[in-house]
């Protein structure tokens, strides 16, 4: 009789697989301290199995990776006892503690919570968001991106969706949080506005443009603005020595449907000069018009979903409801970079 062999099921990402996954509880016991650990949401709660037996990588939650020196020593603490010989700091700026025997979760959770220091998340929700240093102490930075990273840890960190939704803040357009890479990303901006009165003609204001949106005019050495060219940095503010140059409109350029990953993309800006008070907003909507357009769609970034027909549209109307004239009409598709072809 011929044998006939089971077929077997191969995954690439167990994200979407944790409803299905057969549970297994275990108990764990240190120090006299008794707990349980179900292994099917080991991932989702920020422990992520090693390649070693019994061994995990544990990820702190790190909103805007700041640290507070209090966490930083116990965190240090933990891992000297119950980790390797070094933790590692990711590229989204959390701090891991790895080689972990899972029999310590319990007591480390325990320890961690003495100075409020919370476990990261992984899987398909809302990651912990990324975040510069902001206007805090930074010259370059333009907006606190500190406090809106804070906030986006508390309102929507660990929000299920069809796959991971990263959200981050640049404070300025160097955009060293990456915006443009992310699922959502927040961009400090500043428009600049020009009055003639206190204008000298030095021509101070053309030099420190690095986008040459600045020009002399040939005659009397007062500013040509070109707004084509202008990447709402401030640089001609904090350069003009008489005050010609002051801050228009302040808010933050908004990009979505950006990763990075085998098939990284550049998200399309969907809206500019939004308010501290508009970001929550606009998350919400994001989020819940990204349920809705995923609904039994399985593993789908909202990228994907935006590149098509009349989804961007879809949104944008949305949007508006919130936004206003701030809503890009006719916003740019999250774009592919082609960096993995090779023909």
């Amino acid at each position: 009789m011929l044998k006939v062999k089971k077929e077997m099921k191969i995954t690439v990402d167990h994200n979407l697989e944790e409803i299905v996954k057969k549970k297994i509880v275990v108990d764990t016991k240190i120090e006299g301290k008794l707990g349980k650990i179900n292994f099917n949401e080991l991932k989702s709660g920020g422990f992520i199995k090693q390649r070693q037996k019994d061994l995990f990588t544990v990820r702190m939650r790190c909103p805007g990776g700041r640290i507070p020196v209090k966490n930083l020593k116990k965190i240090a603490e933990v891992a000297e006892r119950f980790g390797g010989e070094y933790v590692h700091l990711s590229f989204r700026q959390s701090l891991e503690i790895p080689y972990v025997n899972y029999k310590n979760f319990s007591v480390i959770i325990e320890e961690l919570k003495e100075v409020d220091q919370n476990i990261a998340s992984c899987g398909p929700r809302v990651r912990v968001p990324t975040a510069c240093s902001g206007c805090e102490y930074n010259p370059n930075g333009l907006v606190d991106t500190q406090k809106m990273a804070y906030m986006v840890n508390e309102k929507f960190f660990g929000q299920g969706c069809n796959h991971k939704f990263k959200i981050s803040f640049s404070g300025c357009p160097i955009d060293c949080a990456r915006t443009n890479e992310m699922d959502l990303g927040f961009q400090g901006a500043v428009f600049p506005v020009w009055d003639e009165d206190p204008c000298t003609g030095c021509t101070i204001c053309a030099s420190a443009c690095l986008e040459g949106a600045i020009t002399p005019h040939p005659e009397t050495d007062k500013p040509i603005f070109n707004l084509s060219k202008c990447l709402f940095c401030s640089d001609c503010i904090r350069a003009c020595p008489s005050g010609a140059w002051r801050l228009g409109k302040v808010g933050y350029v908004v990009r979505i449907g950006g990763r990075h990953g085998r098939h990284p993309h550049n998200g399309g800006v969907i809206a500019k000069f939004i308010s501290d008070e508009d970001v929550p907003k606009v998350i919400k909507c994001v989020l819940e018009w990204y349920k809705e357009n995923g609904e039994g769609r399985g593993r789908i970034r909202i990228g994907e979903i935006l590149k098509e027909a009349g989804k961007m549209e879809s949104l944008v109307k949305r949007l508006e409801g919130i936004l206003g004239d701030k809503v890009i009409k006719n916003p740019s598709l999250p774009q592919p970079i082609p960096i993995n072809k090779f023909d």
